[in-house]
């Protein structure tokens, strides 16, 4: 390591930039080995305030106390070896190693208390506020559970002036309300963290801390939406900073009591050595406490076999690392009692392990990678039903056709075969039926279920259910998906079904069938007809079967229609004439019967079977232009379907009415929708497929809604499951550009570049290349945010190339301005390129103007053309040192401005051509000339520039720079 003194200063400021950890140490720790060689005393303390920085924000806090030891002494032996920042420094350090004590329990409480002492000691001679010092006292209370000092600490803490040694504002109300929470007022703490998390103020390691803390009051306080977006907010924001490991112990602990324990898995898995770093057993002692937690949660629910990542480098079960997690935290919890002669510890870590579930589920709109399904609470078990009233019950749900009749009639034969029953032949004969109508069943074994079913029915004189029972049978075999005789099965079935349709009628004409029956098998027709459809070379025909045997069905089911048996088939086939009319392309009179259909089915108070219907009502409703039907339709077949549904089905309804609400502008209903069709995605194993476009859709709704963190969180989950095949290239590119989005705004432009450009480099291959320009040209602006100087100058130029070919001028013309700006930086190209990049800027304006036969594009384009000039004069006027002044030996620099001045006169005459719409960059363009006169020595000149924009533009806004313009030049 060198010991050149700038050297090792330019070492320290560069490590100071490096991540918090083990290797950012090492660095310090090398730096200040140079240091000493040096024998510069200013340095040695600056080198010694350096350890202390990393060591405290780092997992080897136990270290810091050493070197804050080297610089006490050094300050009681010659204090005036420190500067005013050092000496700052020094007192503030106090802070971190009074409350860095407390995390160690092999520092004795006596110890601890006699440097408290010493703090307030020194901070009373030196004049300080004792504000520091009883935060200080407040943290020691606490700790071994004395309440009584602890309420008065937090009394003279906040009694107590602010002064430069007091915690920032983010920090002191995160501590301030972490007090208020340990004591139970949730509602308080909230409100004090509310001006740290809505951002009003904020430190390097705030809102982070405020953000996690705030997890489980906002789940007590019935604030579920908001501690999920605290969540993801805020682990996003720790989870690359080794220091925090309490922050992520939080959200570990939010996790365990949501029901997200596979998301928890995932994030002890992302820091191993969390398990292990010891330098503060403080901190280790909460992670090991969450992680018994969770790993409980997931024994109790059944995963205790489950393999995951733990201390050691080896693979735990989730029981062995819940009794070894909690084993652990109580030695340590041990120690601080022992240390501390109180019980206060353990038993807040015992609570904190032993805590129940406060939600059974929260959806995070995340999908973990290792799916950890839980169980759903089973029913309270009921006394044993008699058979009767089993019957009866599956016999009620089977008139009103609820969708749960078959879990009814399944309880009953297993009670019949309990008991031994023998059950009568209409008994046998509605079992078998429901057995056959179960969708889990084969189609050829539903096809004997139900011709069963048709002979018990023969046997018990219900000749009416027999028939129907044997078209049920006839349509099933069409369903069957082995190959073969595909078209001879529908043959058969329509020839049965001819046969069974004329002895139904008869049997009807006869009394001796319902109309329900006889509707009952006309729809298996229509049914079979429907299905027949996908193999017909003559697709016209067949449909113009199918619309056929539909208008004979509604013929008979109209006028029994009260029958709300019959009503079901009315609606079914309602919604076959919708189909057939979508078909023939009229929309219209499509969406209105299939409204015709919900309403049958509604009628015969029967909803759960309107889904379908208004389904496809609500897609064609958005086809017609008509979102408020649209989504009338799919809140409907939401609210129809959610009880029966399953969650294949649920994800795909509330995916529907996302779209219907993004139609309709209503983004945080849509984003709340898609939330929950992610979670229904993942119960039904479906988490790459509609879980992925789900989360997709969240993203985005989250960015336009402001909540970037939270959909930064999101984008950056679902993107490994995106792939071209599944997906297309289309939601990948705009994922990724929604996440770039996302992290511009969280001013992370390097990373917001890197994904701007892996969505250019799909784009580039598409046959419109406008997306591939722009995100070619918001890579450039992101590199040129993070000084990437030579990667900014190949994204614009790329992306000036692609606009040129697409002919945007304007476009075209800023990438090559903001390219010459980029050659004066340090290290680039230089001001002879800079000077030719902007020559180029205005000459392709000049030649866009020639051919412009647009009065509104030539101003836009004279404008582009003057702020290419005005642009041209500050960058000539920058690459100046010093200006023309008494250094201007070579008369250089007035030469320079003398230009630059010419270069603002024709941004003022192409500004004043394009029109009064541009009068106030005219005015600029003005008093840059103005400033430029100025420093020539041209004053005359400058106030008059100065005093036409005032007397054109008032006092305000430009009006107010011209002022200071005429200050400048003492004429104010």
């Amino acid at each position: 390591m060198s010991t050149d003194v700038t050297s090792l200063r330019q070492a320290l400021a560069d490590n100071y930039e490096e991540p918090e950890g083990p290797a950012r140490n090492a660095r310090a720790e090398r730096i200040f080995a140079g240091i000493e060689q040096s024998g510069d005393t200013e340095l040695l303390i600056d080198g010694l305030n350096h350890l202390m920085q990393v060591y405290n924000y780092s997992s080897e806090a136990d270290k810091m106390f050493v070197p804050f030891s080297r610089l006490l002494r050094m300050w009681d032996e010659r204090p005036g070896d420190f500067d005013g920042q050092q000496t700052h420094s020094l007192f503030w350090m106090f802070k971190w190693v009074s409350s860095g004590m407390i995390d160690q329990p092999h520092i004795p409480l006596a110890s601890i208390e006699k440097w408290q002492g010493e703090m307030e000691h020194r901070y009373r001679v030196a004049g300080h506020s004792e504000r520091a010092v009883r935060q200080g006292e407040l943290r020691i209370a606490r700790h071994v559970g004395d309440t009584e000092r602890a309420e008065r600490a937090y009394a003279a803490w906040q009694a107590a002036d602010r002064d430069n040694k007091s915690d920032c504002r983010a920090c002191e109300l995160r501590a301030q309300g972490s007090y208020l929470a340990h004591r139970g007022d949730d509602a308080e703490a909230l409100e004090t963290w509310r001006p740290v998390y809505e951002g009003e103020f904020s430190c390097a390691h705030e809102p982070h801390a405020v953000l996690s803390s705030s997890l489980l009051p906002l789940l007590r306080l019935g604030r579920p939406d908001q501690a999920r977006a605290h969540h993801l907010r805020g682990h996003r924001m720790v989870r690359s900073m080794e220091s925090m490991r309490s922050a992520v112990a939080q959200h570990v602990e939010f996790l365990a009591l949501t029901g997200n324990e596979a998301r928890g898995l995932e994030i002890l898995a992302e820091r191993p050595a969390y398990f292990t770093d010891s330098g503060e057993p403080s901190s280790l002692m909460g992670y090991l406490a969450v992680t018994a937690l969770l790993t409980d949660r997931l024994t109790a629910l059944g995963h205790g076999e489950q393999s995951l990542a733990g201390p050691g480098g080896r693979d735990w079960t989730a029981r062995e690392l819940a009794v070894h997690a909690r084993k652990e935290a109580l030695a340590l919890a041990a120690r601080f009692d022992e240390r501390n002669g109180s019980s206060e510890v353990s038993r807040t870590i015992r609570e904190r392990m032993d805590q129940e579930p406060l939600l059974e589920r929260l959806p995070l709109g995340l999908r973990p990678s290792r799916p950890v399904p839980v169980p759903r609470p089973a029913p309270a078990l009921a006394p044993a039903a008699s058979l009767d009233s089993l019957l009866a019950e599956a016999r009620r749900l089977s008139e009103a056709q609820r969708p749960d009749s078959l879990e009814a009639w399944a309880a009953v034969a297993a009670a019949a075969g309990r008991e031994g029953a023998e059950l009568g032949a209409r008994d046998r004969a509605e079992l078998e039926e429901h057995r056959g109508l179960d969708r889990t069943v084969p189609p050829a074994e539903s096809a004997a279920h139900f011709r069963a079913a048709a002979d018990h029915y023969e046997s018990a004189g219900d000749l009416g259910r027999a028939v129907a029972a044997r078209a049920r049978a006839a349509y099933a075999l069409c369903q069957d998906e082995q190959p073969g005789q595909v078209h001879e099965r529908f043959d058969e079935a329509l020839a049965e079904l001819a046969g069974l349709r004329a002895r139904m009628l008869a049997l009807h004409a006869e009394g001796s069938a319902s109309a329900h029956q006889v509707s009952r098998v006309l729809l298996c027709r229509c049914r079979i007809l429907n299905d027949r459809i996908h193999l017909s070379e003559d697709t016209a025909a067949a449909v113009g079967a199918l619309e056929e045997s539909v208008r004979e069905l509604l013929a008979f089911a109209e006028p029994h229609r009260d029958d709300a048996g019959v009503g079901t088939t009315v609606g079914e086939a309602l919604g076959y004439l919708g189909n057939i009319t979508a078909f023939g392309g009229d929309a219209q009179e499509a969406a209105r019967l299939y409204s015709r259909a919900a309403e049958a089915y509604i009628a015969a108070e029967r909803p759960w079977y309107a889904v379908e219907a208004e389904t496809q009502l609500a897609g064609v409703s958005r086809h017609l232009g008509d979102p408020e039907t649209a989504e009338r339709a799919s809140r409907a077949a939401l609210e129809h379907a959610r009880a029966y549904a399953e969650a294949g089905g649920l994800c795909r309804l509330h995916l529907q009415l996302v779209e219907s609400l993004a139609d309709n502008d209503k983004l945080p209903e849509a984003a709340e929708h898609a939330l929950e069709a992610a979670h229904w995605a993942d119960e039904a194993g479906e988490s790459k497929g509609n879980g992925a476009y789900a989360r997709h859709r969240l993203g985005g709704f989250l960015l336009q809604l402001g909540r970037v963190d939270e959909s930064a969180a999101v984008l950056e989950a679902v993107l490994p499951d995106l792939t071209a095949d599944d997906h297309g290239d289309g939601m990948i590119v705009q994922t990724l550009w929604w996440l770039g989005d996302c992290l511009a705004s969280l001013n992370e432009p390097r990373s917001a570049a890197e994904h701007w450009l892996r969505a250019a480099d799909i784009a580039r291959g598409w046959p419109e290349q406008r997306d591939h320009a722009m995100l070619a040209n918001l890579a450039g602006q992101a590199l040129y945010r993070a000084d990437l100087n030579s990667e900014a100058e190949l994204a614009y130029q790329r992306a000036g190339e692609l606009w040129r070919e697409l002919g945007d001028v304007h476009a075209y013309v800023r990438t090559l301005r903001v390219r010459a700006w980029i050659a004066v930086r340090e290290g680039q190209a230089g001001p002879a390129v800079a000077r030719e990049l902007m020559t180029s800027a205005a000459q392709a304006c000049e030649t866009a103007l020639e051919g412009a036969d647009d009065r509104e594009a030539r101003d836009g384009l004279r404008a582009e053309l003057a702020d290419t000039h005005r642009q041209t004069a500050e960058l000539i006027a920058s690459a100046v040192e010093g200006g023309p002044g008494e250094d201007d030996t070579d008369g250089s620099a007035r030469a320079a401005y003398t230009e630059a001045v010419s270069s603002a006169e024709k941004a003022i005459a192409a500004f004043t051509a394009a029109g009064e719409q541009y009068a106030e960059q005219r005015a600029r363009s003005e008093l840059l000339a103005g400033w430029l006169e100025a420093d020539l020595g041209a004053a005359d000149a400058a106030e008059s520039r100065a005093r036409g924009v005032l007397a054109r533009h008032g006092a305000e806004g430009v009006g107010a720079d011209a002022r200071s313009l005429l200050e400048y030049v003492g004429r104010g």
